[in-house]
C-alpha cells in the first residue's frame, strides 16, 4: 500500500510545507519535530516559528501520480501532510489556496487531510469568509490519542461531514493512549496504532485490549477498521491484523 510513503494507509506522502506546533498529547512523542532536530534542521517547532513552503518540484509531484493513477481500479491515496498540518493557525492562508488547488487538479488521487486542530476546518473552508471548500477528492481525519479529545472532537468532525461533504472522514487513533468508547458519530475510518521511541522520548505502551475494543466497536458500528503497529511495532498479533479501507472512497 506504501509504494512511496513508509506510513502503511497511504500510497503516497506529500508535504506542501513544513513546521508545526504541538497540541495534543498525542504530540508529545512528535516524529517530525524529531526529525527535524535530529537530522533535517529545516525547521524549528513552536509557536512563532516559520512554517517552511517546500519547493515548487515537490509540488509537481502529484501531478505524476496524477497520471499514474489515471483508469486504476483501485484508489490512490496521499496522505497531506505528515511534516506539517494543513489547517495550522499560523500557516499562510494563500498556502492552503494553492493546496486546494492542486487537491482538485489531481482528481485520480483520494487526498487524506489529517489535523489535530479539527476545529480550525470549517472556518477555513468557508466561502463566505473567502476560503475555498474542501476538494470532493480530500477526506478529513483528526488525530484522537484518548477519550477526552473524541468526545471534545468527534462532533466537530461530525460538523465538517455533515457541512462540508468531504470524500470520507477518518481517526488516526495514534497513538491510543487510554481505551475509547466509540458512538454513532464516530468517523467513517478508525486507524489507530501504538507509540515509537521518538529521540528522548520513550514510547507509551498501549494495552492491546484497547486496540481489540476499537475493532470489535468498528464492526458493529460498520465503520473500517486498520492497525498500523503495536508499540514499539511489535509484532501485530493474528486477530488484530485488519486492514480496512473505508468504503466512500
Amino acid at each position: 500500500m506504501a509504494e512511496n510513503s513508509k506510513i502503511e494507509w497511504t500510497d503516497h506522502t506529500f508535504n506542501p510545507w513544513i513546521g508545526c506546533t504541538k497540541v495534543s498529547p498525542a504530540c508529545d512523542g512528535c516524529y517530525a519535530e524529531n526529525l527535524m532536530a535530529h537530522r533535517y534542521g529545516r525547521v524549528q517547532w513552536g509557536p512563532g516559528e516559520d512554517r517552511q513552503r517546500t519547493s515548487p518540484a515537490n509540488w509537481r509531484k502529484p501531478l505524476a501520480w496524477n497520471k499514474e493513477a489515471a483508469g486504476k481500479p483501485e484508489p490512490t491515496y496521499v496522505f497531506c501532510a505528515s511534516l506539517a498540518d494543513v489547517f495550522d493557525n499560523e500557516v499562510d492562508d494563500l498556502w492552503r489556496h494553492d493546496l486546494f488547488k492542486l487537491i482538485a487538479a489531481t482528481q485520480n488521487l483520494t487526498w487524506l487531510l489529517l489535523t489535530k486542530r479539527i476545529g480550525n476546518v470549517l472556518k477555513m473552508t468557508a466561502p463566505e469568509r473567502g476560503h475555498p471548500l474542501i476538494p470532493t477528492n480530500a477526506a478529513i481525519g483528526a488525530t484522537i490519542a484518548n477519550q477526552e479529545e473524541y468526545d471534545r472532537d468527534r462532533m466537530k468532525l461530525w460538523d465538517v461531514k455533515e457541512r462540508r461533504a468531504p470524500a470520507f472522514t477518518f481517526g488516526s487513533f495514534e497513538p491510543l493512549l487510554g481505551p475509547i468508547i466509540l458512538d454513532k458519530y464516530a468517523p467513517d475510518w478508525i486507524i489507530t496504532g501504538g507509540e515509537t521511541d521518538q529521540g528522548a522520548h520513550k514510547a507509551r505502551a498501549t494495552d492491546p485490549a484497547h486496540f481489540r475494543s476499537l475493532r470489535d466497536q468498528c464492526g458493529r458500528l460498520g465503520r473500517a477498521f486498520f492497525m498500523k503497529q503495536m508499540t514499539r511495532k511489535a509484532p501485530i498479533p493474528a486477530d488484530l491484523l485488519i486492514r480496512q479501507w473505508p468504503k466512500a472512497a
